[in-house]
């Protein structure tokens, strides 16, 4: 039994089938049907102990409402998804789908994109029919687990030289005597907060005021999801001082201008292959020289010390000046 309603500008379909109910809502009548007919299909089919007459657009879709909502990157997110509704794969029907259809979209997008932004596909994707399986009950198994994966290429190991960093500032218009009054002298006390901190962008962008106490800067949220206070060392200081000062985020900044600024000053001062996030590799090296190997994973937020070897980048022969 389907049932369809006019609430504000969207139409909302309820589902109830043998006790089990579904609802969604959308913004045409014919969307909300079609989801109604596809629903009552794929109950009637699980119950049954079939595989549902659904197409992977529709898991896509249902996944996109339902689970994505609930994650912190979940606009990125989106658009992932949304492209992988664009793939031919997402017209396959579940009870048609095999491992040699998504082993065509890994060399499809393999021609397109590299391993890594494929990594990144196939981890949503993954997720998608480990949901399918365990909690929509729609497929006994993922049929991502027969494919083999494309290979991980080399972790990045890009340092920052004194030379580019001082081209960029430039480019910036970053001056240790003024304050950083422009979105752009922002974007470059952000640049060295990042080498001195090991501080993502997000996290760079997200800082207020008042969580900035002494010598500590507190997160409420970090990439892996846990709170962390990181350690400000005096530059770190010096560097938030020449912020102007109010009650809101202390760099007034978005990562979509971060993003922004840093690459189009990066074209002007003709640096190649550098990225904002290269900033972490340099912190993590050069904050290795200073802490502890706990210290360190504590201060940058890192939980798996492994992880620190990836962004652990010092030369051999800067370990080797070390030795003596």
């Amino acid at each position: 039994m389907a049932s369809f309603r006019k609430r504000g500008d969207k139409w909302e379909a309820s589902v109830w089938v043998d006790g089990v109910r579904r609802s969604a809502s959308f913004v045409l009548k014919r969307e909300a049907v079609e989801w109604a007919s596809a629903q009552t299909l794929s109950i009637k089919a699980v119950q049954a102990g079939g595989v549902p007459d659904i197409s992977v657009s529709v898991l896509l879709d249902r996944y996109m409402r339902e689970v994505t909502p609930k994650k912190r990157g979940r606009e990125v997110e989106i658009k992932r998804l949304v492209r992988l509704q664009r793939d031919e794969l997402a017209s396959i029907s579940l009870p048609v789908l095999k491992p040699a259809h998504l082993a065509a979209w890994r060399d499809r997008r393999l021609s397109e994109v590299s391993a890594a932004s494929v990594l990144r596909d196939w981890s949503l994707l993954s997720h998608v029919f480990t949901v399918v399986v365990r909690e929509w009950g729609y497929l006994p198994a993922n049929p991502l687990k027969s494919v083999e994966k494309p290979k991980a290429p080399p972790s990045r190991d890009r340092r920052i030289s004194e030379s580019e960093i001082a081209r960029l500032l430039l480019g910036f218009g970053y001056s240790r005597d003024r304050w950083a009054e422009t979105i752009t002298a922002r974007v470059g006390v952000a640049f060295l907060f990042a080498i001195e901190t090991g501080m993502r962008a997000g996290e760079i962008c997200s800082l207020r005021w008042d969580a900035v106490r002494g010598n500590v800067a507190y997160l409420p949220m970090s990439k892996n999801g846990f709170p962390r206070s990181v350690p400000l060392s005096v530059e770190a200081l010096r560097l938030l001082g020449q912020l102007p000062k109010d009650d809101g985020k202390a760099f007034n900044l978005t990562t979509r201008q971060v993003d922004a600024i840093f690459r189009n000053v990066r074209a002007r001062a003709l640096i190649k292959n550098l990225h904002f996030h290269d900033t972490r590799h340099e912190a993590i090296t050069r904050l290795a020289r200073k802490l502890d190997v706990l210290d360190l994973a504590r201060m940058v937020g890192t939980r798996d010390l492994r992880i620190l070897m990836v962004y652990y980048n010092a030369t051999p022969s800067e370990i080797a000046e070390r030795l003596g």
